[in-house]
């Protein structure tokens, strides 16, 4: 039986889990059951399949490839030519070849058949849990990604029962790795979360989640704007001439370096964030107009610029930042009860304001 496998035969386990996902459907045809099936199957057997066939049989790779097109929805070539378009990096486009086809055929056979055999469970049971089970994909993806690069879950109950995803750095290092081997391969450079990715958004704050809301919003944008333009045109006339301006956390929506930009457009722009992927949001934005730097603000480490900006959400001891400024001039997004120095109301809304203090 080892020549059947070709790699290990531990994926004979997957094997197995796969027939055992058809057989819990049956049994229990519920749409969580679809819905969690389609999730659990795509970032597991779907997915260690998709970069190591399990098979020395060329036909038993396509037979099995076609079992879980059925199984999953999903033509399982449409998904290795996308997955592997990831990986590379590179924008997927669709290949039309006969694998496809015939996968394709079979998904369609099936919804058919189950739409005019069974309409009842179709609609009610499959669907949602079908789209459900999507979703629940979208989600993982998002959040294995979401620091802007791949982020790893080192959890034993979430590998034991996912084969390791939770590596999920080491398996970009390593695409080809098979998946027992990647705890072996731990990347000390990598992006580490202690949830597992569908519920690594317990991590973020909620002024990240405010943000984020702003960021999609395009009215919110320009209202936020409108904000704080005021507070900015009444505290900066009092700064001078400002040459060099470092923005704390400037990722995300970058209000704070878009107005600058235009209130004092002879300064310099440097953006600190720990998060790459607030960067990289933050670029389109200012099209160029500053310098980008990955890296966390340690405090007491004086900046060199005239002008130093705090986000509301900053990381630190704020009462001493307002005792000993890291620059000449800072100016510190706070809530709007805690004035210090020369400050202004941003929003009573917002219930936020902008202190100005320097050292």
């Amino acid at each position: 039986m080892a020549s059947v496998w070709r790699s290990s035969r531990r994926d004979s386990l997957l094997v197995a889990l796969a027939g055992l996902q058809a057989a819990a459907i049956v049994a229990f045809p519920a749409a969580p059951v679809i819905a969690l099936g389609v999730w659990w199957n795509s970032n597991t057997i779907a997915h260690n399949f998709v970069h190591r066939a399990f098979f020395r049989s060329q036909r038993a790779n396509l037979a099995f490839s076609a079992f879980l097109s059925v199984l999953v929805g999903v033509p399982q070539a449409l998904w290795r030519d996308r997955h592997l378009a990831h990986h590379a990096g590179v924008r997927w486009g669709l290949r039309v070849s006969c694998q496809l086809a015939v996968e394709s055929g079979l998904v369609l056979f099936l919804w058919v058949a189950l739409a005019l055999e069974q309409p009842r469970f179709f609609a009610l049971a499959y669907l949602p849990g079908y789209l459900g089970g999507l979703v629940l994909c979208a989600m993982q993806g998002y959040w294995e990604h979401a620091a802007g690069s791949p982020v790893s879950h080192y959890g034993p109950i979430y590998n034991w029962l996912c084969f390791n995803d939770g590596f999920h750095a080491e398996h970009h290092a390593n695409p080809s790795i098979h998946w027992s081997a990647l705890s072996s391969r731990i990347e000390s450079s990598a992006s580490i979360s202690r949830w597992p990715p569908l519920l690594r958004w317990l991590e973020v704050r909620p002024l990240e989640l405010l943000e984020q809301l702003v960021l999609r919003t395009r009215w919110m944008q320009s209202w936020v704007l409108r904000c704080h333009r005021r507070a900015f045109r009444q505290l900066l006339p009092q700064l001078g001439d400002i040459r060099r301006v470092t923005i704390v956390g400037g990722g995300l929506f970058p209000r704070t370096a878009l107005l600058l930009r235009e209130l004092a457009p002879g300064a310099s722009l440097t953006i600190l964030d720990a998060n790459p992927g607030h960067l990289e949001t933050a670029r389109p934005f200012l099209k160029g107009d500053a310098e980008y730097r990955h890296e966390r603000y340690v405090q007491g480490t004086p900046l060199a610029a005239d002008l130093a900006v705090l986000p509301l959400c900053f990381e630190g001891d704020r009462a001493a930042v307002y005792v000993d400024p890291p620059a000449s001039a800072l100016l510190v997004h706070d809530w709007v009860w805690r004035r210090r120095g020369a400050g202004t109301v941003i929003s009573w809304f917002l219930l936020k304001r902008l202190n100005l203090v320097r050292r």
